[in-house]
């Protein structure tokens, strides 16, 4: 939970984003160390913060001509920082968020690559594992391990500052950080491993983090689209989980349970995106179209008022924009309520094909989804069983191996639909 917020708050002192990490973790090793035996602070967080700037102060001294570093951090930074009492932290760390901030834009540097950016703050800001950006994007994780890793020394060796970028130096790193933020989002809303379904933590952080960027740059209409998206995507929370921990899929989800007043506030950022690229002002980018689609949800208050035909037409829209395997399977899902599962089931096997979405397990589970609706109970089976054995979520695999149990096997000569 502190992770990013120690590291960013280190970064700015050292100006090296890998060697921040490092004294990060030092003081998490001397918390563990120390708090069983004298308790643990009233204020944790600072006291980690407190633990690994002195561990920062101390590294300057050894490895850094001291005059000319003090020069830079400033005497009394030194020994405000090496003395100041636990209590004066909340005055001390108001400008944190910031310090986040900063740290999200410089893992977004230019000098990295794209996959590289994204990577590395999924590390540093999401906290997630080298196997869960893997998974995310279905890849290695040896090959997502060196990317973070050269990132770093690019970081350290360009002597890259943690701070917002501001005029005209802010458009062009915008577009990455959206991108690396709603993936923290979505590591949040479905998590790819582990026995939860659902990490608030990430997926609080991730709207946070959009609302800061909202504020930041209140004219790109981009922003309002990805923070309309997460927020009506947050508001099912309560509905996506059932009495045991279960998951809850958006079809059979009690709509009651659904935050409405985020919903509400989310369409309002949706029609302040919408009005930014109004007639002559530009077109809906891919975070403005997935927010509409989420909308057409969102405004349905049973599953069965869901405008299907709309959903797709928006898919289209979106695949125009940004081709992806991925969009191609969630517009055949939307295909299959407004067209029927034949249809959809015909787009699906196309994308099987194609070997893109092979180690993806929502496509065998999709796939299944749509033989049961078709009445190919066996064959509907088989696909469930795959996906279950590709996700690395416990709680997913559960739910897909209770619906592979539930399709029981039909007599021979049995139709579709009969008693049987």
């Amino acid at each position: 939970m502190e992770a990013a917020k120690v590291t960013a708050v280190v970064a700015r002192l050292v100006h090296d984003v890998g060697l921040a990490e490092d004294l990060a973790q030092d003081a998490f090793v001397q918390a563990l160390e120390q708090w069983p035996r004298d308790g643990i602070p009233k204020t944790p967080g600072a006291w980690l913060t407190a633990t690994a700037r002195r561990r920062a102060i101390d590294r300057i001294r050894r490895e850094v001509n001291l005059a000319g570093k003090l020069q830079q951090v400033g005497h009394s930074e030194e020994l405000r920082v090496a003395h100041l009492a636990e209590g004066e932290f909340d005055a001390a760390l108001e400008d944190i968020d910031d310090d986040v901030l900063g740290l999200v834009f410089a893992a977004c540097h230019p000098a990295l690559t794209a996959q590289a950016r994204i990577c590395l703050t999924l590390r540093m800001i999401g906290g997630l594992t080298t196997r869960e950006i893997a998974r995310a994007f279905l890849t290695s994780e040896a090959t997502v391990a060196q990317r973070i890793s050269r990132a770093k020394k690019t970081l350290s060796q360009d002597g890259v500052t943690i701070e917002v970028p501001s005029g005209a130096e802010l458009a062009p790193r915008l577009a990455s950080v959206l991108e690396v933020v709603y993936l923290v989002f979505n590591e949040g809303y479905a998590a790819t491993s582990g026995r939860d379904w659902l990490r608030g933590d990430l997926m609080e952080e991730a709207i946070r983090l959009g609302r800061v960027l909202a504020a930041l740059a209140p004219r790109e209409p981009e922003v309002h689209g990805l923070l309309a998206l997460m927020e009506i995507q947050a508001s099912r929370t309560r509905a996506r989980m059932g009495r045991d921990g279960e998951p809850v899929l958006l079809l059979d989800q009690d709509r009651t349970k659904w935050d409405w007043a985020l919903v509400n506030h989310a369409l309002a950022e949706l029609e302040r995106a919408m009005w930014l690229v109004g007639p002559g002002r530009g077109a809906a980018g891919p975070y403005m179209l997935q927010a509409a689609i989420a909308a057409c949800h969102a405004r349905a208050r049973t599953a069965e008022a869901t405008d299907w035909a709309r959903i797709v037409a928006l898919y289209d829209r979106l695949g125009e924009l940004r081709p992806s395997p991925v969009v191609e399977l969630n517009r055949a899902v939307a295909l299959s309520f407004a067209e029927g599962p034949g249809p959809a089931l015909e787009a699906v096997d196309r994308l099987a094909e194609a070997g893109a979405l092979a180690d993806y397990h929502l496509l065998p589970s999709v796939r299944g989804d749509l033989l049961a609706r078709l009445g190919r109970d066996e064959e509907a089976r088989v696909e469930l069983t795959r996906a279950a054995r590709l996700t690395q979520n416990e709680a997913e695999r559960a739910l897909l191996l209770r619906r592979a149990a539930d399709l029981v096997p039909r007599p021979a000569g049995s139709q579709p639909g009969s008693s049987a």
